[in-house]
């Protein structure tokens, strides 16, 4: 089994918020893949005295225990589990019912002899090659669905749309929020390799255009997860002061891709 992961801050001077895993029984049997990306505060805070990578960190760590050490629990169960057991570390110090209480987007995947499920909770993505070379993007479209002006404020996004009814949904506190998740299964012999991957790698295609799913895909299989992120890191210094791709967006993002061949 070929695993590759590499995750790379978008300002050297900041710790990454993202976090990513490859759990592997040594059964030989199954094993999961955990991604998150963890949204970035306001300058002003947001109620909690921890930081962004301290609750990927406690998320991501639980996910990877429970999507391994609970086989049979499914992943939107395995999520929830996860974001109970974050909040209650901090339950009695931060506010967690803030807007922008510590949150991450989420991609899992979890293979047994049989299948593979999927989660995919806001603009994580998570491709899925088959053995004859078709991939298939799983993706939760709901926050690239509104509006662009609607998200042009956040006291708009915090106070009407975010883990809100016609807004979008971040893994955060609340433990209900898995039930917001993309998820499914499909036949394991249907998969050959996947790849995990967070909105600042997924930049080669949804924001540069370099390509579509599968030629990412593809270039990650043949070249390796460090390819696509130094080659998202000179489209991004490329376009630093045109601005033609990149718009209001921040130059650098964390970017983080997890490949794994079944």
């Amino acid at each position: 089994m070929r695993t590759e992961l590499v995750s790379e801050p978008g300002d050297r001077a900041r710790p990454d918020e993202d976090f990513a895993s490859v759990g592997l029984p040594v059964s030989g049997q199954g094993g999961s893949v955990v991604l998150l990306d963890g949204v970035t505060p306001p300058p002003d805070g947001a109620g909690c005295l921890h930081s962004v990578p301290w609750f990927t960190a406690r998320l991501g760590g639980a996910l990877t225990e429970l999507t391994v050490s609970l086989p049979d629990v499914p992943l939107a169960e395995a999520l929830s589990l996860a974001i109970a057991r974050t909040a209650g570390a901090h339950a009695e110090t931060c506010d967690l019912s803030h807007p922008r209480t510590p949150q991450a987007t989420v991609a899992m995947a979890r293979w047994s002899p049989d299948t593979v499920e999927y989660l995919v909770l806001c603009d994580a993505t998570l491709l899925l090659a088959s053995p004859g070379g078709t991939v298939t993007p799983v993706q939760d479209t709901r926050l690239a669905r509104l509006p662009r002006a609607l998200l042009r404020s956040a006291g708009t996004v915090d106070g009407t749309l975010r883990n809100k009814e016609g807004g979008f949904f971040t893994a955060a506190a609340d433990p209900a929020v898995a039930g917001r998740a993309v998820t499914g299964s499909v036949p394991r012999a249907d998969v050959g390799a996947l790849a995990a991957l967070s909105d600042g790698a997924t930049r080669w295609t949804e924001t540069f255009r370099e390509g579509d799913w599968a030629d990412l895909f593809a270039l990650v299989h043949e070249k390796g997860t460090r390819t696509l992120v130094d080659r998202v890191r000179e489209l991004e210094r490329a376009d630093e002061v045109e601005r033609a791709f990149l718009g209001s967006a921040k130059t650098h993002d964390d970017a983080t891709a997890v490949y794994v061949e079944l």
